[in-house]
């Protein structure tokens, strides 16, 4: 197929299958005519991109996945390097977890605080 049906099927534009090709994640063939070409296996590396860019990996880090699937494996997660890949992002996510959840709890006590009327609307009196 050619990039625009490839482009198509994959929900994504021209311009950024040829920064994947510029970027050695999506291969570079082309026809006697000169053309690209790509296969169904070019659409699943897309995919496999895609799905993992969804889930916040950046582009190098879909590198292990995309060569896991060039080097034949029916998934691309399916490869040592990938999974170090994945043991990586979790630890980031549970760290970015963990210190999302103390921000969460410093603005809780501040809007408990904030929230408390103070005493000079009260008559100055305590509740």
């Amino acid at each position: 197929m050619r990039i625009g049906e490839l482009a198509a099927r994959a929900g994504t534009t021209t311009r950024t299958l040829r920064y994947y090709e510029s970027r050695g994640l999506l291969p570079a063939r082309r026809g006697t005519n000169g053309y690209r070409s790509y296969d169904e296996g070019d659409l699943k590396l897309l995919r496999q991109i895609r799905t993992l860019q969804d889930f916040g990996f950046d582009l190098e880090e879909t590198r292990p996945f995309v060569e896991c699937l060039r080097a034949g494996h029916p998934e691309g997660d399916s490869c040592p390097a990938s999974l170090a890949v994945y043991r990586r992002k979790l630890a980031e996510l549970d760290a970015l977890i963990g210190e999302l959840t103390a921000v969460r709890a410093t603005i809780a006590v501040r809007l408990a605080a904030a929230d408390e009327p103070p005493l000079c609307e009260m008559g100055g009196q305590e509740p």
